[in-house]
C-alpha cells in the first residue's frame, strides 16, 4: 500500500503561496528537538505528527516520543518500518509505511495546540555521494513555519495518509480533528484569524543547545573569515585597477618632476614622515640645474619647532622669503640649512591620510627674489598631496597583500581542520558510545566481562570528548587573555611527579615508553602557575609516549641557562628589575621525529603532523598551540628540535627561576 503525491506537494499546491527552502539533516534535527521541547516543557495538550522516513531513525527518539506521549494523547509516528514496528508496545500510534511510499522519503513533524501551532514538512532530495559522508550532509527542501493555518493544512494531510495505512484509527483521528478544529472551516481558511503564541525564549534557547556548538563556533569563524575575505578582496581589486595603470614610483616621480617645472627654478622634495619615527632619507626629488640635490639626505626640516605644530594641525607653510622670516632667523640652525640648500621661499604641505601621517611634500624656489605664494598655487599642492596620500594608501596595502592573503589562507585552512578535525573527533567518540550503550541496553543477557568491556570503552570515548572539548575552552580562555594564573615559587621535579602518578593511573592504548628522569637535585625553583605547568608537561609528554614506540625513551632533563647581563622586569613582580635567569627543560624522545620545515608550524592550531584523512594517530591539534601560549604568558619561550622522521625529537621550553629575595 503506497500514496502518491508527497504531503510537501500537496501542500503548495493548496496553499502555491509558499517558497520551499533547502536545510540540512543537522537543521532539521535542531529544530524539530526545539519544537518538541516546548511540549514537554507546556501544558498544551497538542496533536503531534511525526514521520521519520525509516524505523532505524525513530528508534532514536522513541524514549523521547514515550515522553512527549505522557502530555498528549494524540501522538502518531510515521516509519518505514525495518522491523514488527506496528506492534510495537507505545503509549502512541505506530504507522508503518510502504517502503516505496513517497512517505518514507519525508522528514515530517507537525504539532498542533491551542496556543501555537508549527509544523516541519520536508522532502529529501540530496543524499551524500561519497557513502563516507557525514548523515548531516543529507539535504531536504520543504518548509518549516509556525503559520497555524499551513499547519493545520499539514496535519489534515497526513491524517488522511494516516487513515490509508491504519483505517482502524478513524475514531481517534475524527477526535484530533474535532478537539484541533480541522474540519470546523474549509483547508485554505482553517486558522488564518490565529495567531501563535509560544516561549520564543524556551525555543531559541533549545534550539541553540542542539545545534553542535562546533558547527555554531564553525558558523561564527565561518562569518568572520567571510567578513575579512570581502575586506580584502576589496583592496585587492582597488590596488589591482590602480596598479593596472599607476604604479607609485613613477607617480612620484612624476609629481615631484611636474611641480619643479612649474615653479622653475625650483627644487621639489617627496619623504616619507611619522613624528613618531626616525627620520626616512629623501625618496623622490627634482631639482633644477645647477642647485644642491637632496635625494637620499635625511631632511629634518619639518621636525623643526617652528613647523612641526602647524603640520600637526593638517596646514601647509608658506614662506615667501627666508632670509626675512622673522621666526626662521630666530633659529640661526635652521637659518643656515635654507642658505645651504639655496632655498629663498619654501611651501610645505602635509601628505596625510584619514589622520594618519605619511609624508610631507616641499616646494623649494631659489630664485634671487622672493616668492610669494598663492592661494591657488597652496590649494594645487595641496590637492596633490592628497592625491599622492591615497596612492601611498594603496601602495602600502599592494605591499600588504601577500600577507593579508596568506593571513586569510591561514584563516581557511584553521576552518577546513576545525570542521574535519573536530568533526572526526566529536564524532567517532560519540558513535562508540552510542553503540556500546545500545548493546548494553538491547542485550541485558550479556555476559559481565563483555559489559565490562563496553563501559569501560563508552568511559574512554567519553573522557576523550571531555578533553577535547576542555582543549577548547582552554585555547580559547588562553587567545581571550581571561586565563587567571597563580603565580609562585614552585618545583620542577614535584610538577613531574605528579604528571607522571596521572599516568600511571590513566589506560592508554598501548604501553608506554620508558620514561627517564634526569634532573639534577639542586635546581632551583622556578616562577610559574602550577596547573599551567602541569598543563605543559602532560601535553608534551602525552605527544612523546604517542609517538614513541613501546620499546623506545622519553628522557626528560632540565638546565640552568647562563644568566644574561641584561635588566628585565621579574614575571613576579614587575616593579623591580631583575637580572634574568630561565631554567630550560628539555623533553626528548627516540620517537618518529619531525621534519625540520615543520618544527614552527607544528605550534599553530589544528597542526596534524599526518593528513587528516590518512592520519594513524588521533588528536585535535590543539595541545601544542596550547603549550604555547602557557609559556609565552609565563615569561618563557618554546620550540622543538628535530634531525628528520624516525630520527626523534626534542620539546624545549624556558621559564623564570624564581628569585631569592
Amino acid at each position: 500500500m503506497k500514496t502518491s503525491n508527497s504531503i510537501l506537494q500537496d501542500l503548495l499546491q493548496i496553499l502555491p503561496h509558499l517558497h520551499p527552502k533547502v536545510y540540512f539533516k543537522t537543521s532539521l534535527t535542531a529544530l524539530s528537538h526545539a519544537m518538541e521541547d516546548l511540549i514537554l516543557a507546556g501544558t498544551d495538550k497538542s496533536l503531534v505528527i511525526a514521520n521519520f522516513q525509516q524505523e532505524r531513525f525513530y528508534r532514536q527518539e522513541s524514549r523521547r516520543y514515550q515522553r512527549i506521549a505522557q502530555r498528549t494523547d494524540q501522538v502518531y509516528v510515521l516509519a518505514a518500518p525495518e522491523s514488527d514496528f506496528v506492534a510495537a508496545s507505545t503509549p502512541y500510534a505506530t504507522i508503518p509505511l510502504d517502503p516505496d511510499d513517497s512517505l518514507a522519503q519525508e522528514w515530517h513533524l507537525i504539532i498542533i495546540g491551542q496556543k501555537y501551532a508549527t509544523c516541519i514538512v520536508a522532502l529529501e532530495f540530496a543524499s551524500p555521494v561519497d557513502v563516507a559522508s557525514p548523515d548531516q550532509a543529507r539535504q531536504f527542501k520543504g518548509i518549516w513555519t509556525f503559520d497555524r493555518q499551513v499547519s493545520m493544512i499539514a496535519a489534515q494531510l497526513l491524517l488522511d495518509k494516516i487513515l490509508v495505512y491504519r483505517p482502524e484509527l478513524a475514531a481517534s483521528v475524527k477526535r484530533a480533528q474535532k478537539r484541533y478544529g480541522l474540519k470546523s472551516k474549509a483547508l485554505s481558511d482553517m486558522g488564518a484569524d490565529r495567531v501563535s503564541e509560544i516561549d520564543a525564549r524556551l525555543f531559541t534557547d533549545r534550539l541553540v543547545t542542539y545545534l553542535q556548538a562546533s558547527q555554531y563556533k564553525q558558523l561564527k569563524a565561518y562569518r568572520t573569515i567571510t567578513k575579512k575575505e570581502r575586506n580584502e578582496r576589496l583592496i585587492n581589486v582597488i590596488t589591482a585597477a590602480i596598479r593596472s595603470s599607476l604604479k607609485p614610483e613613477e607617480i612620484f616621480k612624476v609629481t615631484v618632476k611636474e611641480l619643479g617645472q612649474l615653479f622653475n627654478p625650483c627644487r621639489c622634495l617627496l619623504y616619507r614622515y611619522h613624528p613618531s619615527e626616525l627620520s626616512a632619507p629623501i625618496e623622490y626629488e627634482w631639482v633644477a640645474l645647477g642647485l644642491p640635490s637632496l635625494l637620499g639626505k635625511i631632511w629634518l626640516l619639518a621636525e623643526h619647532p617652528l613647523f612641526e605644530a602647524a603640520l600637526a594641525g593638517e596646514r601647509a607653510i608658506a614662506i615667501a622669503d627666508t632670509t626675512q622670516d622673522l621666526g626662521i632667523q630666530a633659529y640661526p640652525d635652521l637659518s643656515a640649512q635654507f642658505q645651504s640648500a639655496s632655498i629663498r621661499s619654501c611651501l610645505l604641505v602635509p601628505i596625510r591620510y584619514h589622520q594618519t601621517w605619511l609624508g610631507i611634500l616641499e616646494l623649494h624656489h631659489c630664485g634671487d627674489f622672493a616668492y610669494v605664494w598663492s592661494h591657488s598655487e597652496r590649494a594645487l599642492v595641496e590637492a596633490i598631496a592628497t592625491q599622492v596620500g591615497a596612492t601611498l594608501i594603496q601602495a602600502q596595502a599592494y605591499h600588504n597583500l601577500e600577507t593579508l592573503n596568506q593571513q586569510l589562507a591561514a584563516l581557511e585552512r584553521t576552518q577546513s581542520n576545525l570542521i574535519a578535525i573536530v568533526g572526526h573527533e566529536l564524532r567517532t567518540p560519540l558513535s562508540t558510545i552510542q553503540v556500546c550503550l545500545e548493546s548494553l541496553a538491547s542485550e541485558p543477557e550479556m555476559p559481565l566481562e563483555f559489559q565490562q568491556s563496553m563501559l569501560e570503552t563508552a568511559l574512554g570515548d567519553s573522557e576523550r570528548m571531555r578533553r577535547l572539548i576542555q582543549d577548547f575552552i582552554t585555547l580559547s580562555r588562553l587567545e581571550g587573555g581571561s586565563t587567571r594564573w597563580q603565580v609562585e615559587s614552585i618545583s620542577l621535579k614535584t610538577c613531574l611527579d605528579l604528571v607522571l602518578s596521572s599516568f600511571k593511573e590513566r589506560s592508554f592504548p598501548q604501553p608506554l615508553p620508558q620514561i627517564v628522569l634526569e634532573l639534577s637535585p639542586e635546581l632551583p625553583l622556578v616562577q610559574a602557575d602550577g596547573e599551567g605547568l602541569m598543563e605543559v608537561l602532560t601535553k608534551l609528554l602525552d605527544n612523546a609516549c604517542k609517538f614513541t614506540n613501546p620499546d623506545g625513551t622519553v628522557t626528560i632533563g632540565a638546565q640552568v641557562l647562563n644568566p644574561e647581563a641584561e635588566s628585565v622586569t621579574s614575571f613576579a613582580s614587575q616593579s623591580q628589575p631583575q637580572l634574568k635567569r630561565m631554567l630550560e627543560v628539555i623533553i626528548a624522545d627516540t620517537g618518529r621525529g619531525i621534519s625540520p620545515n615543520q618544527l614552527e608550524a607544528i605550534f599553530e592550531r589544528f597542526y596534524q603532523a599526518e593528513g587528516f584523512l590518512r592520519r594513524t594517530i588521533g588528536g585535535t591539534g590543539l595541545g601544542l598551540a596550547i603549550c604555547r601560549q602557557i609559556i609565552q604568558r609565563l615569561g618563557g619561550e618554546i620550540w622543538a628540535v628535530s634531525a628528520g622522521k624516525n630520527q626523534g625529537s626534542e620539546f624545549h621550553f624556558t621559564l623564570p627561576i624564581a628569585f631569592s629575595i
